[in-house]
Order: structure tokens, then sequence, then C-alpha cells
């Protein structure tokens, strides 16, 4: 019997138009996330009965992490603004995101309950603010839908007839449904399921992959002793700068070097950078609301019996850990603070130079860059190697920032490899074996 969900009775269920499909028609979804759960979604309201397999002991797992600081679902800027936040956008992923726009995601959410609101950054989060509400209610409308789950089940590929493959208890068990969607996800956060493991299984079918790359990731640099204590300390109302480009927020300090909002904003060069070259140098504004030249004119002022530590203090207002990054600062540039002129060292606080040395692990980057090329899909997301099997979310080619677009993205291109799949169930003739 179908379970009564919290929000029916008082909602119209809203979900894009998607065609019907003949009885009998059948589904495999791989990957309990966003996109493979949209995807599951889509497919059983045009009547394919759907079995989505996971390989974890509960489904959309790094969803609620996601959601862990408040789960920014999408960003309400323009359209034309929202789209050119993905770089060098290719045109599949484009007519996806057109076609289920954030305001159409914001309709969803709403339609299960989960009403959302604009932050003050423009960024759209639910009321609650948390995952949990709104999967739980999701998983209630999937299971309605007749949508059937099996966890536990590690996809490992094809098997000799070419039909699924997985390993579920450390038994093979091999389905053969009618079309595939798979959505397995990046290569960050494997330990919630998302271990870019699926890269071998469809590179050795000859398909197309670029690198998976850490992307909205930390970086490494050589901390002296000193700011290595501050490990977990907060450098607030900050502005970094690299190549050009210019970021406003917040960024943490961590034992061996950066991570945080900003920094994340500008981590697809700094990334490419450090590949290219070894190391690069980005540079803080630990005081951006303040122009330099009063910054100098304060600083210049004399100290009196002060110490130097005191003057900065109280002419500053700086924190003790953003205090010490420019004492770090002016050390990397082979000096001393107590030997830098007033104007020097508000130079210097307008722009501490900080050498970073590597990338952050993959696997604790919160999203990947990389994946299947998009020159493998044809325009339903279907591989054109691979007739009836569609791929959905961070498997793809594509490098979004924080702020609404990884999750828009992910739940777009979920429903357009749906509705694919629902046309190719369609209009393709059956293919008979034996």
């Amino acid at each position: 019997m179908p379970v009564k969900l919290p929000y029916e009775s008082a909602l119209t269920v809203t979900f894009p138009d998607v065609d019907t499909v003949s009885e009998g028609k059948t589904a495999v979804v791989v990957g309990g996330g966003p996109a493979g759960l949209i995807a599951a979604e889509a497919l059983a309201r045009a009547g394919v009965d759907v079995t989505v397999y996971d390989q974890m002991p509960s489904l959309g797992r790094k969803f609620l992490m996601a959601g862990r600081g408040g789960l920014n679902l999408t960003h309400s800027e323009e359209l034309p603004q929202f789209l050119a936040r993905y770089p060098d956008i290719a045109p599949v992923l484009k007519s996806a995101i057109e076609a289920f726009p954030p305001g159409a995601l914001r309709a969803w959410a709403d339609s299960m309950g989960a009403a959302t609101f604009v932050g003050s950054s423009g960024r759209v989060f639910p009321e609650l603010l948390k995952t949990s509400p709104l999967l739980r209610t999701w998983l209630l409308r999937l299971g309605n839908l007749g949508v059937k789950v099996k966890l536990r089940h590690r996809w490992a590929g094809f098997d000799g007839d070419g039909n699924l493959h997985f390993v579920a208890d450390g038994k093979d068990v091999s389905v053969v449904p009618d079309v595939i969607v798979l959505a397995l996800g990046g290569g960050s956060w494997a330990k919630l399921g998302s271990d870019g493991k699926w890269v071998d299984v469809l590179g050795a079918q000859k398909i197309a992959i670029s690198p998976l790359l850490p992307t909205n990731c930390g970086f490494t640099t050589a901390w002296s002793d000193v700011l290595r204590g501050f490990a977990g300390q907060p450098l607030k109302r900050i502005s970094l700068t690299f190549a050009g480009r210019t970021v406003r927020g917040e960024a943490m300090i961590t034992e061996r070097g950066l991570e945080g909002g900003a920094v994340y904003a500008l981590s697809s060069p700094l990334r490419d950078a450090i590949t290219k070259h070894g190391d690069t140098t980005l540079t803080i504004d630990l005081l951006p609301d303040v122009a330099l030249a009063k910054l100098a004119e304060r600083l210049s002022a004399p100290r009196g019996k002060q110490s130097l530590s005191n003057f900065l203090r109280k002419a500053t207002h700086l924190s003790p850990v953003a205090l010490s990054l420019v004492h770090e600062g002016a050390l990397a540039k082979g000096t001393t603070l107590a030997k830098l002129q007033g104007k020097d060292i508000a130079a210097l606080i307008k722009a501490v130079p900080v050498k970073l040395n590597g990338v952050a692990p993959i696997e604790t980057a919160i999203s990947t860059a990389g994946g299947i090329r998009f020159s493998e899909l044809d325009e339903g997301f279907m591989l054109k190697r691979a007739p009836g099997i569609f791929v959905a979310g961070e498997m793809l080619d594509w490098e979004a920032p924080t702020g609404g677009y990884l999750l828009q993205a992910t739940f777009a291109t979920g429903l357009a490899a749906a509705k694919g799949a629902i046309q190719f169930l369609r209009y393709s003739v059956p293919v008979k074996k034996g």
C-alpha cells in the first residue's frame, strides 16, 4: 500500500512532463545519489519498472553530506549568468540545465514540503536547511511509484554476455534490463560510495574519459610551526586573488595548507597551475574593505611605547591567525615586519603571498572534474558505443563551483538521461538474443 507523504495533501506534486512507455519495460539505475534518484523518479513516472542499485547500505549518502552545513540546492541568479559558471559548458549539458533550470528544481523541492528560500548570497536552500527531511520524503515517493532498491550491490561492469554484473555478499549477480542509467558519481568521498572505480570498467570498453581531478578542494603549503598551530582557525572577510581573478569570502588554515569557500572558488586555476609548474602563489587581502592608503596612514602613525604586535593588533583589528600570516608573508619576502615601514606593512596586509605546493587528495575534495567526455554521448545522454546505456551526474566531464551549481547540474543531467532512456524505450526496436 502506498505510504501517504507528509505534504501531498496540501501540495500538488510537480514534475517535468515525461512521456509514457508500454508496459513491461525495465530499467536499472546504478547509483543512489541525486542524479540516479531523479532518473529513477522520471522513469517510474513514465511507467517503467525501475530498480536502483547502490553499493552502500543506504541511499543518498553523499547527498546527505552535501547538506551538513545547509543544503545549497541551486542559485537564484539569472540563467545566462548561471550557465556562465560552468567553464566551457558542453551544449548537451547547457540544454539539460535549460530544460530543468533552478526554478524547476525549486518547484520540485517544494512539492515535497522542502520549500526553499534565497540567502543573502543568492544561494537557494530548503527552509529547514537539512537534506534528511527532503531525502526521506523523496524515498517514500519513489516507493509509492514502485521503485525497487538493491543495496550493498557493487557494480563490477558487464559479464561475458554483456549483462550488468554486480557483486553482493560475495556472489555474482547478473541483471538484464531494457535500459541502464549509470550515475555513480565522481571520485571524491569514496567512503560515501563515490569512488571512481567505474573509470577502469568503462575505460576497458574504449569509452573516452578525461582523468578525474579534484575541484572545490584544498591546497598544501609549507607552513611554519606557528601557523600549523592555528590549524582549524578561519580567516574571515578576506579576498583571494589569483591569475587576475579576485574572490571574497573565508578560508580555513589547515595543518598542511588552506581550504574553504574562497579557496574552492579558485581551485580550478590553482590546480592547473600547480599541475603545470609544481607550485604557484596566491595572494590574500586580509582587509579588503580598507583602502591601502587609509591602512598605510594608520600604520605610519607613531606607536609610542607599544610593542609592534600590540600596535598592529589595535590598528588593524586582525585576528591572531591573520597577524601570524602577515609575519609569515614578510618572512617569505626575505624580511621581518620589524624592518618594514608602515606603508610596506599595509601593502603586505593587502596582498599576503602564500606559496601553494600541492593539491589536497582527491578523496577530500568536494567534487571532481573530468569524467566521460561529452563526445561519447548523443543528445539524449546515451553512450554512442553502447545503445541503451545512459550516463548522468559527476561521471560526466564537467566542472562547477560550489554555490548550488554542482547539485543543479547533477539533477538536470539525471533527468535528461532518464528522458533519453524513455525516448529510447518508446522508439527503439528490441534486439532479439540468440
